[in-house]
This record gives structure tokens, sequence and C-alpha cells, in this order.
């Protein structure tokens, strides 16, 4: 979508040098910028690669110090300005909205204002979707689910009856939200499992994004709750009862067991893998491939665990220092 320099710079609430009436459509790398593109850069060494780039305009930091050969837009943190720039840059007044011929939405449902239902897509009864969201091709939406405003659900998402998502809520192409969590009981004389109930619900709150082939199950008695503004990467599992806190950022192929408690702010790697109610308090950070055990406590805001068990980076680096330094002393002998 095309916008003024000028507009952006007001949006974005940047100082703007240089040619305001100029216009872009989209964001781009030095390497890709074309004349109606938007770059960015960080820092100072890297300003003159920006303005020499064939981009109509430049994102940069208070480093700058007059005007450039292309307009620039000053802000304190570039790389977060950038990415708010390519969403209204995405932005298409011009979306069109409606029901496809295709979609199963049966009555009682209610569709609120500009909301669009992609092919083949279905709703089951007494489902409420509010204004400006999207839900795309060959979407399954059981009964009773809520959805926020201005919401992306993507092509093939499933959502269970009963879940409740908030506004601003991304829900990328095959995510799973809602189903059965892995709870069973064995009988002792037998030997055979049997399904432990998961009649419970699942609640995403707004501003939260969940990646492809996610899946995060139900509550087995209670909720299963995500707070505002997590981001979940693809192929991430929350297991029932997880109970995770605002702006968490968890990677690919993460595993979450049944009633674990992710507090605010944890950052969680890739592939770590996290027992049943375990608790990462406040701020900390997992490394990638960590494994954590059943009902452990991880405690320390800004501090990197790493290993398996969990343990702080620099205790897990003095340990894998000590075991090379005997293999060495075994191997001379």
């Amino acid at each position: 979508m095309k916008r003024t320099v000028r507009e952006l710079a007001e949006q974005l609430r940047c100082q703007l040098l240089g040619d305001g009436s100029a216009a872009v459509t989209h964001v781009a790398s030095f390497q890709s910028a074309k004349s109606d593109s938007l770059v960015f850069v960080e820092e100072a060494k890297h300003l003159d690669a920006a303005l020499a780039s064939p981009a109509g305009a430049v994102i940069a930091g208070a480093f700058v110090s007059g005007t450039g050969s292309k307009p620039i837009l000053i802000s304190d943190q570039p790389r977060l300005t950038f990415a708010r720039a390519a969403k209204l840059l995405a932005h298409s007044s011009d979306q069109s909205h409606g029901i496809h011929p295709t979609a199963i939405v049966p009555m009682p449902v209610h569709l609120g204002k500009n909301v669009s239902v992609g092919p083949r897509a279905v709703l089951g009864k007494f489902v409420r979707v509010a204004a400006q969201t999207d839900i795309g091709a060959g979407c399954i939406i059981g009964d009773n689910v809520e959805i926020g405003s201005h919401c992306r659900i993507d092509a093939n998402v499933s959502i269970y009856p009963g879940t409740t998502i908030g506004s601003r809520v991304i829900v990328q192409a095959g995510a799973v939200l809602g189903s059965e969590g892995f709870g069973y009981v064995r009988d002792r004389e037998t030997g055979r499992y049997e399904q432990f109930p998961q009649v419970g619900r699942l609640v995403i709150e707004d501003d939260v994004e969940i990646g492809a082939n996610a899946t995060v199950d139900r509550g087995a008695l209670d909720e299963t709750r995500i707070r505002r503004g997590t981001k979940i990467d693809n192929l991430v599992h929350v297991g029932h009862n997880v109970q995770i806190g605002s702006d968490v950022v968890i990677a690919a192929q993460t595993g979450l067991s049944g009633s674990a408690t992710i507090e605010n702010n944890v950052i969680v790697g890739g592939q770590v893998g996290i027992a049943d109610h375990v608790r990462i308090e406040e701020g900390a950070i997992l490394g990638a491939q960590s494994g954590i055990p059943s009902k452990k406590v991880i405690r320390g805001k800004g501090v990197v665990f790493w290993g398996t068990p969990a343990r702080p980076i620099k205790e897990y680096l003095k340990e894998l220092a000590f075991l090379a330094r005997a293999a060495r002393k075994q191997s001379g002998e």
C-alpha cells in the first residue's frame, strides 16, 4: 500500500529529514531495494550503504546528522520502527471481505463488520467473530468459539469448541488450538491406560502469535492460558493446564508438558523440553535443547540456563571445561 514518507513519519512518530512527499510501498533489504522501498539501519557505519541503495527512504537512528540524498526517518529503535512500518505498508484498504460460497456458516453465528471467511472453512454453532478478522481457507472452528477483532487465522487451522481468542491474534497455517491433552490414568490391576477427563478450556489473550503446525491443548479440568503478547514459533507443543505469561517468546520444536508455568518475559530457545509442573520464573532464558525435569523451578531474571538438567550457563560451561580437561588428562596417561 503506497504511503508518503511524511505519513509514515507521523504515524510512526519519527523525525523526518528530507522530502516527505516521496512515496514508498514496501520494506526491503539494501540488496533487494527499489525506488519505492523502505530500508533501515541500526548503526552509523551502514548509513552510507543505505543512502547509496535504490531505496526511496531510510529509517535510521539518532546518529544521523543533517539531511542525506533521500528522506530519512529518525527513530530511537530503527528495527522496531521498521517492523511497524512493514505492517502499515502491508495493510490494504481494498481487501475483500465476506463469506466464500463454499464456506459453511450455520445459524446462529455472529460475524462482526468486515469479517472474511475463506473457501471450505467450517464454522460451528454459536461461534462469535469480531470485526476485521480473517478466517483462512479450510479452517475448522468448533462450537462456541470466540475470536476477537483484527485477528488472522490462516489456512487449515483447527480450533476446538469452547476456545476463546482475543484481539489482534495471528495463528499460522495448520495450528491446532484447544485439542485434548495427553492425560491418562493407569489401572493397576490390568495395566491398561484410561484417559483422564480433558474437559477444560483454552484462553488466548490479545496480541498473541502462534506459528504453523503448533498445538495448544485445552485444560484438563480448568484452563490452559496464553497471556497477552506472547509469541510461539512453529511446531511448538503446549500441554494441558499450561500457564504462559505475557511477552514470552518460545522458539520452534519446544514442548511444554502439562501444568507447567512460564512467567512473564521468559525466552525459550528451540527444542527445549519442559516437564510437568515446572515453573520458569520471570525473565529467565532457556538455551536451545535445554531440559527441565519435573517440578523444578528455574529462577534468575536475565540469566541464561543451558543443558540437561538446565543450570546457569556459567556453571554448565565450567562443567564442560572440567570434563574436557579430564578427557585430555586421561588420554595423555
